[in-house]
């Protein structure tokens, strides 16, 4: 039971009458997000927070609506925990890793009209960063391998969502 949430219930009135109402605030993402990425042990948490709060404003307000779209609460910690596993899996740079980690969790739940849009979103905020290409050789033998096994076509399409899910785990 949480009115005017999406997919929630209201109170019936009998209920109402037994509970008194009680005021809640937006919380500082900003401020979630540079206090979990000091606890990774990023050094410019607090820019790189910055930069992920207004990546998640910025796509809410300017891509399109999506039922499975989200940008709030739970988007902003699912990018911060996957910082910071990409923190202890890479050597890259903080920009980096918090652009990979955008990429990461966001780029598979986007439709294609969307992507060009995120990606210009993501290249204002991290200018001239450019990430490299992960070498996906062996993941790519193995999945083309089950493709032909179970009579399936390994389409480009097929094969990047199979990517974007392996990315995700």
């Amino acid at each position: 039971m949480n009115p005017g949430y999406a997919g929630r219930s209201e109170l019936p009135d009998n209920l109402k009458a037994l509970f008194r109402p009680c005021a809640m605030m937006i919380p500082d993402y900003s401020l979630i997000a540079t206090i979990e990425l000091y606890s990774f042990g990023f050094s410019q948490a607090s820019e790189l927070a910055v930069k992920i709060v207004t990546m998640l404003r910025l796509s809410s307000e300017q891509l399109s609506s999506q039922g499975h779209y989200d940008f709030g609460m739970r988007a902003l910690k699912a990018i911060l925990t996957a910082c910071g596993n990409l923190r202890r899996q890479l050597d890259y740079e903080e920009d980096m890793l918090a652009l990979r980690a955008l990429y990461d969790v966001n780029l598979p739940k986007f439709t294609s009209n969307d992507i060009p849009l995120f990606f210009g979103i993501t290249s204002d905020l991290f200018p001239n960063i450019v990430l490299p290409k992960p070498d996906y050789g062996n993941f790519m033998t193995a999945l083309n391998d089950q493709c032909e096994q179970h009579n399936l076509m390994p389409k480009a399409e097929f094969l990047e969502k199979c990517i974007q899910l392996y990315e995700t785990t």
